[in-house]
């Protein structure tokens, strides 16, 4: 059977997998957004279904004016004794913490925090025991992935925090998982930094606290040396098992936006590996060390059938799992209907690391047609096509002293203008579209008689190349203004296939 990567598109970083019965478990980091830890599943490994979130109350997270990129990173999901847990980190407080639910289909519960320091946590669980694993600096100031055994109801460290590997050498060594597979440790890391140079490395040992041994073939998995290949910055895998005995490696990487392009703003997206392990109890990855855009293998069954959603819309998507929110939403400034959208603007701006009144959905691929109804009584609103606060595109309505306008207006660093604009005069409605491509974007008005071009802007400015941080770009609904109140109907984003 044929599959294509990535199989999560748009910004779900730093996968996390596990498998109980005969499902597939899957949790990605969300940074500001909120709700926290996008929650799927799947049958296949190939076909993903969103549940949930499990961090949907503000009490399980602190976002308030976070800044961007901060917030919520690289999740751990796993299950014992029935119970899953997921452990995460708010690094903009510095603090890791877990959550845990007996029902992976409702409420998840308060934080447990664990006081050992660094990012990307794990967990592991042997013999009765729970085991904690971040990277940074143990209780001895030793640098590298590091390692203490915790007590699972209070989080309470047991054991001082302990450097068990410190990687091979790349920089930026993170995301650590443990595995015990036919009686071997196997430590699996990211090196490299999560950019181009990305990639997986691992060591195994006899003993679950070391020494452990490097891969000699390191690093497992890298597209660093591919230059002009779409997928790019392969890296953060989690290992997991099917019922065939196969093993897989679910991770992330990001589709630069052109051959020759390094650039990149979708997002790092959730891809799939097939792993296999040899005689000598080492472990392979993918083709020839590297992750494609499509694997052709028999290891997934025929029947199998690779689906993809490609219209969204208000009708056909759910509130609570495809939106999102900037940081903490005020809930009173929002009225969410099944074919409508009605939208309370504050006097709090996109251009704020703060809570704009704001809904967005993840733009998932390159070629797309995004449009929608809106109409205000003041202030501004309209679509946005939002990086972070310094980098968005924006095509909205805004009430002027002589009527209304719509506007195109890019933010990009710095630089903050409005470059077209079309007077309304008293209407206050209009049609919003944009279309999408690899490298630009282009904005215009949908009227009776056709297309009212407002101009166009590349993509790249919208990149995390550009912008910096590790989000991608959200497709975004605001509204602005004191006392501001704006209707948005007809919302659809459609992805058509590459030219």
């Amino acid at each position: 059977m044929k599959f294509n990567n990535p199989v999560i598109k748009g910004f779900y970083p730093d996968p996390s997998v596990c498998k109980v019965g005969d499902t597939y478990y899957l949790v990605c980091s969300s940074m500001q957004y909120f709700p926290g830890v996008p929650l799927f599943e799947s049958k296949d490994l190939v076909n993903w279904n969103q549940i949930g979130h499990c961090l949907t109350r503000k009490s399980q997270i602190q976002l308030g004016k976070v800044n961007s990129s901060g917030g919520v990173f690289a999740p751990t999901i796993r299950n014992h004794n029935g119970r899953f847990y997921m452990t995460t980190t708010n690094d903009t407080t510095r603090q890791n913490f877990y959550v845990w639910t007996d029902d992976i289909y409702r409420e998840w519960s308060e934080p447990v925090y664990v006081d050992q320091g660094g990012i990307d946590p794990d967990l592991f669980f042997e013999d009765g025991k729970a085991f904690f694993m971040s990277n940074g600096a143990d209780d001895f100031g030793v640098g590298g992935i590091v390692q203490c055994q915790i007590d699972i109801e209070t989080g309470r460290k047991l054991t001082p925090s302990r450097t068990i590997w410190q990687g091979t050498g790349g920089r930026f060594l993170e995301a650590p998982h443990m595995y015990n597979i036919n009686g071997l440790y196997y430590l699996v890391a990211a090196e490299g930094g999560t950019e181009f140079g990305h990639m997986v490395t691992y060591a195994r040992s006899e003993s679950l606290h070391g020494p452990f041994e490097a891969y000699p073939l390191n690093p497992v998995l890298t597209n660093r040396n591919l230059g002009g290949y779409e997928v790019q910055a392969v890296g953060h895998g989690d290992l997991v098992q099917d019922p065939d005995g196969n093993w897989w490696m679910l991770h992330l990487g990001f589709r630069q936006s052109g051959k020759w392009l390094a650039y990149h703003h979708l997002g790092r997206e959730v891809f799939l590996t097939p792993v296999t392990f040899g005689e000598d109890g080492w472990f392979t990855a993918g083709h020839n060390g590297t992750t494609l855009s499509s694997f052709d293998t028999a290891l997934i069954p025929d029947q199998v059938v690779q689906t993809e959603k490609t219209s969204f819309t208000f009708e056909n998507t759910d509130w609570g799992m495809d939106w999102c929110y900037l940081r903490t939403p005020e809930p009173d400034n929002y009225l969410l209907e099944r074919n409508k959208l009605t939208l309370k603007g504050t006097e709090i701006s996109l251009d704020q690391a703060d809570s704009p009144t704001f809904i967005g959905i993840r733009q998932k691929d390159f070629i797309a047609d995004i449009s929608c109804d809106v109409s205000l009584t003041s202030g501004e609103s309209g679509l946005t096509l939002y990086m972070d606060e310094n980098h968005h595109y924006d095509l909205a309505i805004r009430k002027t002293e002589d009527g209304y306008k719509v506007i195109q207006r890019l933010n990009i660093g710095d630089i903050k203008s409005v470059v077209h604009d079309v007077n309304l005069k008293q209407i206050n409605q209009a049609s919003l579209l944009i279309k999408a491509s690899h490298t630009r974007y282009s904005f215009h008005i949908v009227t009776d008689n056709g297309l009212i071009d407002l101009g166009s802007a590349q993509t790249k400015y919208l990149s995390s190349e550009v912008a910096g941080g590790f989000t991608g770009v959200i497709i975004g609904l605001y509204a602005h203004g004191h006392n501001s109140r704006a209707e948005f109907s007809n919302f659809k984003c459609e992805y058509l296939p590459n030219s």
